[in-house]
């Protein structure tokens, strides 16, 4: 059966759109289903539809002196599994409007990934742990496009775990035909049919449904060297509660604390980026890590900012905006008229030559503004620089909204309370960090 498509039509600065999962699967009336997203696979910024709404020691007593975090509920049998990230740098184009007629430029990206193992007997697969979607997502053996066979592929009839299913979790009944999901893009679409097994992070394991893709567009899937995805935004975000890999495996008890943690590498520094499961690893931190709660129930690990700094100075201007920290995002992005308000105050020249002199641009949360420096917020290159946070126009009451990808995450440590429903910041302790770099990035506030 045909499954049907629904276009998505993103803001002509952000590359693609991705959309909240369908709010209740057992809603569905007929074997199609219709979901917009765009952020499966891509590493690009996302959100304008969402609706309404191994370990180190002593770690967790250093989250708790600073946090709230709470031994009630958790399982001190559970264990933690740390998950080494490769990296991929690629190239894609986008929309530029800069110095009057609109161009397409090269934008530098980068995926991190790593393995997961699904089935009996295990088959592996790398995917990006996207803290931006809510659904694991593989190429499946019954698709034959090249952009599923240069990658590896799940093959349900080698698993002896595996069971097809429906999108209410039903069994498939002999000869009936399959739900599927498909999945849009600007550049291009994955379809794909519903499957239960177990998965893999490490030694920890759970009994998931997830997609196997039946087809995927050449554009751009063929560019990414990593075979799928792993969601782990909130629950609002999978296609049902059974579809989220990291609540099930808090709800089985697997883990030490229901927490994830993600380091990522900084540039030529020769040191590995990992996501953890269970624990925070306080080898990774250059500051101590602080907390701020989920602020809006729209699947993402979104929180409120108060303000935004340059040189450390309130500016005034943008004073109830929120942040999604995606981890499946290579870039930064936020509300068009901010963005082209703080391109003038930052006064960015297009020769580059107030490249070195300019300031530390800030994110007030609480009483901390976490800095990134002119390399975070400014694109380089042959053709001049200019500030580099794509437009992304979210509405209120989920907006204005802010997305942090992989520039800030190099810069900052971050982790994730399942239970607490919040996330934690501090410096990321990089090989080779000048003395005093953490102080000069989780800034104190000068001025009003």
């Amino acid at each position: 059966r045909r499954s049907e498509v629904l276009s998505c039509h993103a803001h002509p600065g952000a590359m693609q759109l991705r959309a909240k999962a369908m709010p209740t699967l057992a809603a569905v009336q007929r074997r199609s289903l219709l979901v917009c997203a765009g952020a499966v696979f891509l590493r690009a910024v996302a959100a304008a539809a969402v609706a309404g709404a191994t370990s180190g020691a002593g770690s967790v007593a250093e989250v708790k002196e600073h946090g709230r975090f709470s031994d009630e509920g958790a399982n001190h049998m559970g264990s933690s599994h740390s998950i080494a990230l490769r990296r991929q740098s690629y190239h894609s184009g986008q929309l530029n409007r800069r110095r009057g007629g609109a161009a397409t430029k090269v934008v530098h990206k980068t995926a991190y990934y790593g393995r997961v193992d699904i089935g009996t007997p295990r088959q592996s697969f790398t995917v990006v742990f996207d803290t931006g979607s809510g659904n694991l997502m593989v190429p499946s053996t019954y698709c034959r496009t090249h952009a599923c066979t240069m990658h590896r592929r799940f093959d349900r009839k080698k698993s002896t775990t595996a069971e097809d299913i429906q999108a209410d979790g039903s069994p498939v009944p002999a000869g009936a035909a399959r739900d599927q999901i498909t999945v849009t893009f600007g550049t291009g679409e994955i379809s794909g049919v519903f499957i239960r097994d177990d998965v893999c992070v490490g030694s920890l394991c759970t009994n998931v449904h997830f997609v196997g893709a039946t087809d995927e567009t050449e554009d751009p899937f063929s560019a990414f060297n990593f075979d799928g995805v792993l969601g782990l935004a909130l629950t609002q975000m999978a296609q049902g509660p059974e579809f989220s890999v990291m609540d099930l495996l808090v709800q089985g008890k697997a883990l030490k604390q229901p927490i994830f943690s993600v380091f990522l590498s900084d540039d030529g520094v020769g040191e590995s980026s990992e996501i953890t499961f269970g624990d925070i690893k306080t080898e990774h931190m250059a500051s101590r890590m602080f907390w701020q709660d989920v602020s809006r129930p729209t699947g993402y690990w979104q929180v409120q900012i108060a303000d935004i700094t340059i040189g450390n100075r309130r500016q005034h201007l943008c004073e109830d905006c929120q942040v999604a920290v995606d981890t499946g995002t290579s870039q930064l992005a936020g509300p068009t008229d901010v963005i082209n308000e703080l391109s003038h105050r930052l006064n960015v020249k297009s020769d580059c030559s107030n490249y070195h002199e300019l300031p530390l641009l800030g994110f007030v949360m609480g009483e901390h503004a976490l800095n990134l420096s002119p390399e975070d917020y400014v694109d380089k290159g042959p053709d001049g620089c200019e500030v580099s946070l794509m437009p992304l126009d979210v509405p209120p009451p989920n907006g204005p909204l802010f997305i942090f990808g992989d520039p800030f995450l190099r810069k900052y440590y971050t982790a994730y309370d399942r239970q607490g429903g919040r996330v934690g910041f501090a410096v990321a302790r990089h090989r080779g960090m000048a003395e005093g770099r953490a102080e000069a990035l989780l800034g104190s506030l000068d001025g009003a």
